[in-house]
């Protein structure tokens, strides 16, 4: 999360929510003064989450049910985005990258953590990601491979270029 610069009073996405695992512990990072968007194409999903929210009290997570190719978020409003084992998933992901760019503050950060694969293993290259967060307007800021030991998962940050 510091890799991101979630803090306090900071509005996070978490696109590709699933069970809310990341959602809800950037809800106690940012605090009542921040949000939380958990972002999910299945509906089960956020109805999970929001129940989760309501059981931890953390009142400043928002569920969105999203497309597949728009998270839904709300314009100039988005400080830190993670998609966490969720890039792989997604059928366009440069037409998402691109409908997620109105959603982000100046300056903000998309982070992308998925396992190194080729497609069909639950996993995509990080020269993929890369190339295709290119195409969409990302200029890649860092990259980190200590994910987990075992050099399979792998972490690279984003911004909106210039």
């Amino acid at each position: 999360m510091d890799l991101l610069d979630i803090t306090v009073g900071k509005t996070v996405a978490d696109i590709g929510a699933g069970s809310g695992w990341f959602s809800v512990r950037a809800a106690r990072r940012v605090t009542e003064t921040g949000s939380v968007y958990a972002v999910d194409i299945n509906p089960e999903a956020t109805r999970y989450i929001d129940k989760r929210a309501q059981k931890e009290g953390l009142h400043n997570i928002k569920t969105v049910l999203s497309k597949s190719d728009d998270p839904q978020l709300p314009a100039n409003q988005i400080d830190s985005v993670l998609l966490l084992k969720t890039y792989h998933e997604v059928a366009k992901p440069v037409v998402l990258l691109q409908n997620l760019r109105t959603s982000l503050r100046t300056g903000a950060k998309v982070g992308i953590i998925d396992r190194n694969g080729n497609g069909e293993n639950h996993g995509v290259a990080p020269d993929i990601v890369i190339k295709e967060a290119a195409e969409a307007g990302y200029a890649l800021q860092s990259r980190y491979d200590f994910v987990k030991g075992d050099g399979m998962d792998y972490f690279l940050i984003f911004t909106v270029k210039p």
